[in-house]
């Protein structure tokens, strides 16, 4: 653990004086918004990659839709 000094806008500080532990509801409220931050990030790089292979599989689809119109077969 380490000791630090922070500033904060004035209602937050009131508000913090009426928590008993402040240092582990502060910690609480910054990891959860770390894991928010993490999640969000990982959404965007799903989203991106997806994206990106969007344009290969529609291709492997047509393949595919091609050859299954050549035999003949309908689904």
């Amino acid at each position: 653990m380490i000791r630090m000094n922070i500033m904060m806008p004035e209602d937050l500080a009131k508000h913090l004086k009426t928590v008993p532990n402040k240092s582990r509801y502060i910690a609480e409220a910054l990891e959860q918004r770390m894991l928010r931050e993490r999640s969000q990030k990982l959404r965007a790089l799903l989203v991106e990659a997806y994206t990106e292979s969007s344009a290969e599989d529609r291709a492997v689809d047509s393949a595919w839709s091609a050859t299954v119109d050549d035999g003949g077969w309908r689904a």
